[in-house]
């Protein structure tokens, strides 16, 4: 990436050489050339919020800013990409959506997220900090901004307006008041699940801003719940890509005996899980893990892995993440341990299964879902 200040080999992690897909995009270039173009002073703290992979946090490393992420892949680029330019260690601050935020913030930099409510979230955790002389300046490509996105940064800091557009990529910049009264932070959320889901029916999902359907029991997260695996006694299950932490939850509950490991590369997704199992009362024990996939994870320590992979890196498709979750899982699964997946029909993970485990078997179908199980042999 060509910036102001120099050139930088910027990646994604983990380093996929099939994908090909950028660490950066328009967007990051437009920001960086404003503040270049503009003379936008970097002193004080500079907070970049929703840095994708790092690349704003590594151009603006000699201003020594705070990056603050929902993603563990994302910060573990940002210090690949830190280390790779020869940037100290220390030089960036790393924080997660989960840790306080600063207290002052000088220049407030957002890469507007795909998540409307996890804008909203971090806007509002933020909002304290700003002072009149706070530079914000918020940046997306064309199709991530709408008048929502304009509306929440009005409302909750201050006059708002964009810039034309360039490359596809847009602006946003606003004015703080601090003075402007804002209502309090509706996250976490609470809600209760409908009937006729198996043992998580009427108990209380707890998703904090950013969850997918963080509002709502999503269709196909319904569909696996009710064609979960029975009890089996004493087993230890991966929730993997648990999101709110309904489905490791379930299985919880259905046999006390199970202990339950939740894993997701987000930290408000795992932050989910968490309150989720505790507000649920759930006896036995369970684990809750930030990480990539089930890195980390002992081979052959897991009987049975619950998996509703995504296939959308923010504004691309790619099936790379459903690749990595499903050989992750035949490498920590026990010989017989099993995988079961749930996806939209259309994405073809038999095809996958059956070449990875040699075998997948339809559990269930509908006429837009599949759960599909695959045995290590």
């Amino acid at each position: 990436m060509t910036t102001p200040w120099g050139r930088l080999a910027l990646s994604r992690f983990p380093e996929d050489p099939r994908e090909r897909l950028r660490a950066w995009d328009a967007s990051d270039e437009y920001l960086l050339g404003h503040l270049a173009d503009r003379g936008v002073p970097l002193s004080g703290t500079v907070v970049v919020v929703g840095d994708r992979w790092g690349a704003l946090a590594t151009a603006l490393a000699a201003h020594r800013p705070v990056q603050i992420t929902d993603s563990y892949l994302a910060q573990e680029a940002t210090r690949a990409n830190l280390a790779r330019a020869g940037v100290e260690p220390g030089a960036v601050r790393l924080l997660t959506t989960q840790d306080p935020p600063p207290g002052r913030v000088d220049v407030l930099l957002v890469r507007v997220p795909k998540s409307l409510a996890l804008l909203e979230d971090q806007l509002l955790r933020l909002a304290p900090a700003l002072h009149e002389g706070t530079v914000v300046v918020g940046t997306g490509m064309v199709k991530e901004i709408h008048t929502s996105t304009l509306r929440l940064f009005e409302r909750i800091v201050g006059p708002t307006r964009t810039s034309l557009a360039e490359r596809k990529a847009r602006l946003i910049f606003s004015t703080p008041e601090p003075s402007v009264e804002r209502a309090a932070n509706p996250w976490p959320y609470s809600y209760q699940l409908p009937d006729g889901i198996g043992p998580v029916s009427g108990r209380t999902v707890v998703n904090h801003a950013g969850v997918f359907c963080s509002d709502r029991l999503d269709i196909g997260t319904r569909f696996f719940l009710r064609h979960l695996p029975g009890s089996r006694g004493g087993q230890r299950v991966v929730d993997l890509g648990c999101g709110n932490g309904v489905v490791g939850t379930a299985m919880a509950l259905a046999d006390p005996g199970t202990e339950v490991l939740f894993v997701d590369e987000s930290f408000q997704a795992v932050a989910s899980a968490e309150a989720t199992f505790k507000a649920n009362g759930v006896p036995g024990h369970a684990e809750f893990r930030v990480g990539d996939g089930l890195a980390g994870v002992a081979a052959g320590s897991v009987d049975l892995v619950l998996n509703n992979p995504p296939f959308h890196s923010h504004q691309a498709t790619t099936d790379a993440t459903a690749w990595r979750m499903f050989t992750g899982a035949r490498r920590a699964l026990r010989p017989g341990g099993e995988l079961w997946v749930v996806g939209n029909r259309h994405l073809g993970y038999h095809l996958k299964l059956r070449r990875l485990f040699g075998n997948s078997r339809l559990v269930a179908s509908d006429p837009k879902f599949v759960v599909l199980k695959a045995v290590k042999e």
